[in-house]
């Protein structure tokens, strides 16, 4: 997720549990949807659409956070 700000992540992720926790479930959904999409393991359209929409909340959520992270630190 956002590799372009790996290094940003990695710093807000040591100074804020919300964000690792939002960056942690990120991972874990785009795991479980891979898996899906794989065939790994089954999951009805309905479960897979809402699992990917939450994924996408995180990810919306992480990016408004490292850009506010950017600008407090002039980067």
């Amino acid at each position: 997720m956002l590799h372009e700000y790996r290094d940003i992540i990695s710093e807000i992720k040591t100074k804020n549990a919300h964000f690792a926790k939002i960056f942690e479930r990120h991972n874990e959904l785009d795991k479980k949807i891979d898996a899906v999409d794989a065939g790994r393991e089954f999951m009805d359209a309905n479960e897979l659409d809402t699992l990917k929409k939450e994924k996408l909340k995180l990810k919306d959520e992480a990016y408004a956070m490292i850009m506010e992270y950017k600008k407090e630190n002039n980067l």
